[in-house]
């Protein structure tokens, strides 16, 4: 069975909301215990980078089992640069990475395990769900300009999942031509690299503002 390795990238305050996002309390632990929870389980897993400062990590209560297979790592002043400290403690043998965002707790098993075979078949694949909404364009004042088909358009979600030796490329070539990039599957567009998208039918909610937490329980408590 291939191995995965997981970086969790939880380097920002997460504070511009007056909140600690990553922190808080979500059905008695923190936002960011529930998904590396979710990886660590996961037979498949063999490392997971947490990207974040040390103070994070010890607030955690992770299983001593659990904890055997975390590594952490400082971020960089910009996402890219603390996905690339992420890339940079893995092992030289590690084929497979997943980057995880710390701020979407409800991320399943099943749902990796899916993107993560996608990945193995396409090179490159990530989480994401259909738009279904109108999709409207504005202008500066807020007022609606146009209309936007929502044909062949997705939210994007994480895991986002490549082999190891693209996303090297990918980070390399962004961090050479300065590019400025939100996601890993921007990094590997700017290669030339089309990734899949596993379609999510379950929760994958990210916690933004204070009252993502309460929705975040009650589709935690209802998938379960």
């Amino acid at each position: 069975m291939e191995t995965l390795s997981v970086i969790i990238v939880a380097a920002g305050s997460s504070r511009r909301m007056g909140f600690d996002k990553l922190m808080a309390p979500l059905n008695g632990k923190p936002v960011l215990q529930h998904s590396m929870e979710t990886f660590l389980a996961m037979d498949c897993v063999e490392r997971l980078v947490l990207v974040s400062p040390a103070s994070r990590l010890e607030q955690l209560q992770l299983a001593p089992e659990l904890l055997k297979k975390v590594l952490r790592v400082d971020g960089g002043s910009e996402r890219h640069f603390s996905v690339l400290n992420g890339l940079h403690a893995l092992d030289a043998q590690a084929r497979w990475v997943a980057v995880h965002d710390g701020a979407r707790p409800l991320i399943s098993a099943q749902q990796t395990l899916a993107t993560f075979k996608a990945a193995q078949a396409h090179q490159a694949a990530t989480s994401g769900k259909r738009i279904t909404d109108t999709v409207k364009r504005t202008d500066a004042q807020q007022k609606i300009s146009e209309s936007v088909s929502r044909e062949n358009l997705w939210s994007m979600e994480t895991p986002q999942i490549f082999s190891r030796s693209l996303l090297d490329q990918a980070y390399a070539k962004v961090v050479k031509e300065q590019l400025l990039v939100t996601d890993e599957v921007s990094a590997v567009e700017h290669m030339g690299v089309a990734t899949f998208i596993q379609a999510n039918t379950t929760p994958n909610l990210k916690i933004t503002f204070p009252e993502d937490i309460p929705l975040a329980e009650i589709l935690q408590q209802h998938s379960h």
